[in-house]
């Protein structure tokens, strides 16, 4: 199983935006990361509505150069 790290692609699993791909850009503690993807917002989100993919990117500070991979 892939782990929870800064630039893992992940499915969200629970909320509005379910099966949406995104990316994690930072870890906020054991239970919370920021997440953004294309149809995703920035926002922070629970590990637990997540589904790691055993793919990742590298992050930069560029919000929409990461929205667009």
């Amino acid at each position: 199983m892939a782990s929870i790290e800064v630039g893992r692609v992940c499915v969200k699993t629970a909320g509005r935006e379910a099966g949406e791909k995104c990316v994690i850009i930072e870890l906020i503690d054991e239970n919370f990361v920021e997440v953004i993807g294309g149809s995703v917002k920035n926002r922070r989100c629970n590990i637990n509505h997540l589904e790691p993919l055993e793919e990742t990117i590298e992050v930069s500070d560029d919000v929409e150069a990461i929205k667009k991979i």
